[in-house]
């Protein structure tokens, strides 16, 4: 249906478009369901970084996730979409759930770079077992190059694995070593291109998105794991209970 022009209001005179945040966070993940967990992540990073948005990008057509326990893309994004509304500094992206075909971190990076231009630093938020899979990952130079990576301690994962990637051998085994102890909390390392990957040591969550998934299936109580509007829509729309309401990828 076509609107009249009435329904339209013009920018006043002058009035200039928001300008693009100066530190901009990445934070995507499959999200699963997103829980208090990542958002408890993506605050005290927001914080330690100073970051002025924290983007979250929920994925759409993972390589990695062939298991058939993924719901499906629409429903993740309005459960992130529940989770952060009133959290002005959080933001929600469809980047990769529109993207046709397979999506990869570094087409994301690119686009977010044309969209946001060079004046705004790009930050990916990555756990610590998925960053010590980089090398993997489609053109890992060109995403070193792109942007820095905020590492995140994850349970059951050790800061002293860093040692082994091939562009991180000069590490001190002692530095690493007390972030895993906490006795340091963070480690800013430089890189070439002029990012940096910054390892932070932060408090570990209990919570995990399949633990979540199997206490639904099992008619477990899910009291603050998630968001209130999250449980709300995971029970109306009865999901993680049946194979149909499971993308097969």
């Amino acid at each position: 249906m076509r609107s009249s022009d009435s329904e339209f209001s013009l920018p006043a005179p002058g009035a200039q478009p928001p300008a693009p945040p100066k530190r901009l966070g990445l934070f995507g993940g499959s999200f699963n369901p997103i829980h208090n967990g990542h958002l408890a992540i993506a605050r005290q990073a927001h914080e330690i970084l100073g970051l002025d948005r924290t983007l979250f990008i929920p994925t759409g057509d993972p390589p990695h996730k062939r298991d058939g326990t993924l719901a499906a893309a629409h429903h993740r994004y309005e459960m992130v979409r529940l989770a952060i509304a009133g959290t002005s500094a959080f933001e929600l992206s469809d980047i990769e759930i529109t993207r046709r075909g397979k999506s990869y971190s570094i087409d994301t990076v690119r686009e977010l770079q044309r969209q946001y231009g060079p004046t705004t630093a790009l930050f990916f938020l990555i756990g610590l077992d998925a960053f010590l899979d980089l090398p993997n990952w489609r053109e890992p130079d060109a995403l070193l190059a792109a942007c820095s990576f905020v590492v995140i301690s994850r349970p059951g994962q050790s800061f002293t694995a860093l040692a082994a990637l091939p562009f991180l051998r000069h590490l001190s085994p002692e530095t690493l070593t007390a972030l895993d102890a906490g006795t340091l909390t963070r480690l800013d390392l430089p890189l070439p291109s002029g990012h940096a990957i910054i390892c932070l040591s932060l408090t570990p969550s209990p919570i995990s998105a399949s633990d979540i998934r199997q206490r639904i299936r099992g008619g477990a109580l899910l009291a603050n794991l998630l968001p209130p509007p999250v449980e709300s829509y995971i029970l109306h729309k009865q999901l993680y209970r049946e194979d149909q309401h499971h993308t097969h990828i």
